[in-house]
């Protein structure tokens, strides 16, 4: 289904495998396999909507989700944004299709042809916003415009190393940098899912419009920097050395991710993205 097979321990055979270690395993699935439906979700959803809206040159409509992201004055930052916009939808779209290892083994061309896709994709989504915050800056000021300013760069980042290794057959390290990159890729669609779980269950205590409360200052970094450190300790826990009672531990934090990510993706799509992506046929 994915590359878990890489999540197990060197040497080992699988008819001896423990109990960690499965539900490690078992875990990372589950979580992958919601993540992959709730992020090519939200990726039709930003393609319907803001390419909906330039399309029937109703640019302004952007500004709905948030403020002052296209004004007419600034068409540097409105084409930055547009790329960052339409990238970003197709490396969601993609990006978890890039992970079934079933794919790898049978359709390499495949796999190698959409990682070429994705990567550029990618890498057009972190120039984008980068453009868009050194054109116009974001809402929230100088923390937000360093917070997002170091994911688009990170984004950048993950992107050509993900490619280089690729070129050079260095794979081990390929899919470490092509794991780092979808965590930064969905960062995103975590934020949106951060802030209406926030405004659901705290009624958006520390948010103000500006963006520049203790809410927001926190999210300029969380969106993107727990999936990182999340990442590495996975790539670590292949280890032999590792112990089981830490597999458990990141066993049950998947646990714990998967449950978050189904409620919000129903809420999401029964609210916001499902109306916005049926639109276009119903219209």
């Amino acid at each position: 289904m994915s590359s878990v097979e890489a999540l197990r321990p060197l040497d080992r055979d699988p008819s001896e495998e423990t109990f960690a270690v499965a539900a490690l395993r078992w875990s990372i699935r589950g979580l992958v396999a919601t993540a992959w439906i709730s992020t090519a979700l939200f990726g039709l959803y930003i393609l319907a909507f803001y390419a909906a809206a330039a399309a029937g040159d109703d640019i302004s409509r952007w500004n709905e989700t948030l403020p002052k992201l296209y004004e007419a004055h600034t068409p540097a930052a409105t084409a930055g944004i547009a790329l960052h916009f339409a990238a970003g939808g197709i490396v969601l779209a993609l990006g978890s299709i890039q992970f079934i290892s079933s794919l790898r083994a049978r359709y390499p061309r495949v796999h190698r042809w959409l990682g070429r896709v994705y990567v550029l994709a990618a890498f057009s989504t972190g120039v984008g916003g980068l453009i868009f915050i050194a054109v116009k800056g974001t809402i929230g000021g100088t923390m937000m415009d360093i917070g997002f300013g170091l994911y688009g760069a990170l984004t950048v980042l993950a992107s050509v190393m993900a490619y280089l290794h690729a070129r050079a057959g260095r794979f081990e390290l390929h899919r470490a940098w092509a794991m780092r990159l979808f965590a930064l890729a969905i960062g995103s669609w975590l934020y949106r899912m951060d802030y209406g779980f926030w405004f659901l269950l705290a009624d958006g205590a520390g948010h103000q419009k500006n963006f520049g409360g203790p809410f927001d200052r926190v999210m300029d970094f969380f969106f993107y920097l727990p999936n990182l450190l999340l990442v590495e300790w996975l790539l670590r826990s292949q280890s032999r050395t590792t112990s089981d009672a830490s597999r458990l531990s990141l066993a049950t934090t998947f646990v714990l991710a998967t449950a978050f990510v189904m409620l919000g993706t129903y809420f999401f799509t029964r609210k916001y993205w499902g109306p916005a992506i049926i639109a276009p046929f119903v219209s």
